[in-house]
């Protein structure tokens, strides 16, 4: 988000700011591991003040303490306010906790699959989740191994639906996972 270190206010501002030149809804992306900011509980409430903030997207929660977390986030906010996770492997466990969405980075090329998957977890259907969790393990393994934004790249050119490289000075994976990828895209298509 910015070279220098942000401030609560100060983030809070540029929401406010760009909420107050559009009517659109905004999503909160809380990605600390990217941006070096992480969104307090406390700040997602007070975001979720201005009109148009409706959702906040979710780091995986330490430890896994999905209900623990959504429990306390939605203690302060507005009943409607969304609260979705990021992290493709752990996001039917967030869905088997109640939480509103899951912002997926593996849809895009699988949404029947991910849909099914979505749909079970959602429904507390855990021998189903569970099932399409193990359908899917080869790919998140590979997504924590190596990334999701590289391997999805690699797949999508892999299933000939572009022939485009990850944005420099990311690089794609080399040629020698293609085996690995191919299997993880097989466990998904059977």
């Amino acid at each position: 988000m910015s070279y220098t270190p942000l401030t609560e206010d100060e983030v809070f501002g540029h929401f406010e700011t760009v909420a107050g030149a559009s009517d659109l809804p905004i999503c909160i992306y809380n990605n600390p591991s990217t941006t070096h900011f992480t969104f307090t509980p406390a700040l997602i409430a007070r975001l979720a003040a201005l009109p148009t903030v409706t959702a906040v997207k979710m780091p995986l929660p330490a430890g896994g303490d999905f209900a623990g977390q959504i429990a306390a986030l939605r203690a302060d906010l507005p009943p409607d306010f969304a609260i979705g996770y990021s992290g493709d492997w752990g996001c039917p466990d967030a869905l088997l906790n109640h939480a509103d969405g899951w912002f997926s980075v593996a849809a895009g090329l699988w949404p029947d699959q991910t849909l099914t998957l979505a749909c079970a977890a959602r429904a507390g259907d855990r021998p189903e989740t569970a099932r399409w969790q193990a359908r899917f393990q080869p790919m998140w393994d590979l997504f924590q191994a190596h990334g999701s934004l590289r391997v999805v790249h690699a797949c999508a050119r892999l299933m000939d639906l572009t022939d485009a490289q990850p944005p420099r000075p990311i690089l794609p994976l080399p040629d020698a996972l293609t085996p690995r990828l191919r299997a993880a895209m097989h466990a998904l298509d059977g």
